[in-house]
């Protein structure tokens, strides 16, 4: 009985190529692939679905893919590695950059029901992210962030674990590496916080990296939660200006805002935070600043006039 017929089967997904990034199909223009129908359970939907394997060069590990192609194409995501196939990016920096609120269900009773009604969206088309509403700023941090060429070392072997507890007697031998492995949050990566955005160690990494670059390191002072918005366009209200912020942070709950302070003489404002972590998330998505009416905004740190602290030394970074 053909596996669609069976009801039982009728959520299971054949495919006849994966879809992969440069990187991880490798340099390798004769590459071999194995394909199994039904050989694994999708690591985000948890449907059975076609896995393939292949070695994407000499010296490299095989590789095999991780989750289904409606998961894939409902992320825009290699089914390995799970990052970004436009940017090469982690989904956590490109939804961040762009503003979008991942929909996917994360509990197990929805996740397959949410995968089958994707899959018939997706039914010939390809890419449904659609990033036309993002702002210019957001997509021009994705151009400063993208990676333009294959890193195939991600490709290398596993560090050998007999070679870590010093008890390797292959030598040169070894198919896999013999190097120290390194103990810090980038080794706790998962699928489920690479495919959702949530908690990614290593995008969390990109995102502060290139907001310090920006002049948008976060300041010594923990109780400083504000951040100050410069070149307000006339038109801006305090309305316009908490909706165009809340729907610029995808990743930082709405209770998380505390106020906004909006000058309009000066056309400036403070958007203030409850707490330190969601306004570091909020210089890390406005690094590049922040478009309101299809003007650009300067952002910085600063504290408001309405916070209780003692107010700082005047500074290219704080306004009084």
């Amino acid at each position: 009985m053909p596996p669609k017929a069976d009801i039982n089967k009728a959520g299971w997904e054949q495919s006849e190529f994966p879809i992969l990034c440069e990187t991880c199909l490798g340099n390798n223009p004769f590459i071999r692939m194995s394909k199994q129908e039904f050989g694994r359970e999708c690591g985000t939907c948890a449907r059975p679905f076609t896995v393939f394997r292949w070695n994407p060069g000499a010296g490299m590990r095989f590789k095999t893919t991780v989750i289904c192609q409606t998961c894939a194409k409902t992320r825009n995501v290699c089914q390995t590695c799970l990052l970004d196939l436009e940017y090469h990016l982690p989904t956590q920096v490109r939804d961040t950059a762009l503003g979008v609120t991942n929909e996917a269900p994360t509990s197990d009773i929805n996740r397959e029901y949410y995968a089958q009604n994707q899959e018939t969206k997706f039914a010939g088309s390809e890419n449904k992210l659609n990033d036309g509403r993002a702002s210019s700023a957001g997509r021009e941090m994705l151009k400063q962030l993208a990676r333009t060429e294959p890193y195939y070392k991600r490709n290398r072997p596993h560090i050998c674990s007999f070679y870590a507890k010093g008890e390797c007697n292959r030598g040169s031998d070894c198919p896999y590496r013999h190097e120290m492995p390194v103990n810090n949050e980038l080794s706790k990566q998962n699928i489920q916080d690479r495919f959702f955005g949530n908690d990614d160690p290593v995008a969390r990494k990109i995102l502060a990296g290139h907001a310090e670059k920006q002049g948008l390191k976060p300041p010594e002072d923990e109780s400083v939660m504000s951040l100050f918005l410069s070149s307000l366009p006339a038109s801006a209200t305090e309305d316009t200006i908490r909706t165009r912020v809340i729907k610029s942070l995808p990743g930082v709950e709405q209770t998380s805002l505390r106020s906004i302070v909006h000058v309009a003489k000066s056309r400036c404002a403070f958007v203030n935070f409850k707490d330190r972590v969601s306004a570091e998330r909020a210089a890390e998505a406005w690094s590049n600043g922040l478009d309101i009416d299809g003007e650009r905004l300067g952002v910085r740190w600063g504290r408001s006039k309405n916070s209780s602290a003692p107010p700082p030394a005047v500074s290219a970074t704080t306004v009084t």
